[in-house]
């Protein structure tokens, strides 16, 4: 069920609140409570903590709550059906629902960067690649990424490599037990296998898809209904993420203290994440390239509406982009 946004005057009064840990997994059972303005976002992953810090910069008498999932496809269809009202998530979810004709918005940037293609320490060099086994996660960004890097060295995906679809939370496990010989993954999954001797093999950032990744995201309805709290979580958004960006310190004690995850995998983590807000041309160029991608890769039935895609107006209105 969906609860109507307030304007800024209507949630005076309120105290700013955050839940974390005791947020549901997922859009069932997820509740707001009147006058609460909900954010989802994932559990456990440095490039997508920044709602953490909302509370910090929202403006007094604003009600917001962390809503935790465990994708990012889960944070994009909570957010088309009202159970939450913003999301920060992955970049390709967004282009999906669009796809699909549903009204998601792509309405701030949030973090680049978070996605590593590792080898184990037999494997030295992309060449050292050919007839091995390597790990990727079905119908993500990495995939699309690990192939491109791949093509650009001359190595065919589909007959030079041997590919093993894996669960994101399986990567690592399965290069340390010898199921594979690399992997491209989402963070942590690179840090975690770091640790234990992996290396960096191939980068995933050198085609036009750049290092695109996270986003912050909401439905059209909402930002015709309450334009004014759109762009207070908006604001927010801006100025926690530059306080992160800024004091990366603070943001490696906020996932450790929250997750109770290793502080050396997520000080690792957060030296391949770069936070971000802004949707300049170059940003939506990216994405677009991204969309074209998925449509190759079969990810995507057809290309997402363009000119859907994003709405500029809040992150071109506020104060706090500087």
């Amino acid at each position: 069920m969906r609860t109507t946004l307030r304007s800024a005057a209507a949630l005076a009064g309120l105290t700013v609140l955050v839940s974390a840990c005791a947020a549901p997994t997922s859009t069932t059972g997820a509740t707001q409570e009147e006058g609460t303005v909900t954010v989802g976002t994932l559990r456990g992953q440095p490039h997508l903590y920044t709602p953490y810090f909302y509370e910090e910069f929202a403006p007094e008498g604003t009600d917001v709550e962390v809503v935790l999932f465990d994708s990012s496809t889960d944070i994009k269809n909570a957010v088309v059906s009202g159970a939450v009202d913003f999301g920060v998530a992955g970049a390709p979810s967004a282009l999906a629902g669009i796809a699909a004709g549903q009204e998601v918005r792509i309405i701030a940037s949030s973090a680049d960067g978070g996605t590593g293609i590792v080898a184990t320490p037999e494997v030295q060099s992309p060449e050292d690649l050919r007839g091995k086994r390597i790990g990727y996660p079905r119908g993500a960004s990495q995939e699309i990424l690990l192939k491109l890097a791949l093509r650009e060295q001359g190595i065919d995906p589909d007959a030079d490599v041997e590919l093993v679809n894996l669960p994101f939370s399986d990567m690592a496990d399965a290069m340390a037990t010898g199921q594979v010989d690399a992997f491209s993954s989402a963070e942590l999954g690179p840090s975690i296998a770091k640790q234990a001797g992996a290396h960096d093999v191939l980068s995933p950032y050198e085609s036009a898809v750049g290092k695109v990744n996270i986003v912050l995201m909401t439905v059209q309805s909402t930002i015709e209904d309450d334009p004014a709290v759109v762009q207070e979580v908006v604001d927010a958004h801006i100025q926690a993420t530059e306080h992160i960006d800024a004091d990366r310190q603070v943001w490696v004690d906020g996932v450790v203290d929250t997750f109770g995850i290793d502080r050396a995998v997520v000080e690792t983590s957060t030296q391949n994440i770069w936070p971000r807000w802004d949707l300049p041309q170059e940003y939506r160029d990216q994405v677009s390239a991204l969309a074209d991608e998925m449509v190759a890769f079969d990810q995507l039935p057809s290309q997402p509406d363009r000119e859907a895609i994003f709405d500029t107006t809040f992150v071109d209105s506020s104060e706090f982009a500087g």
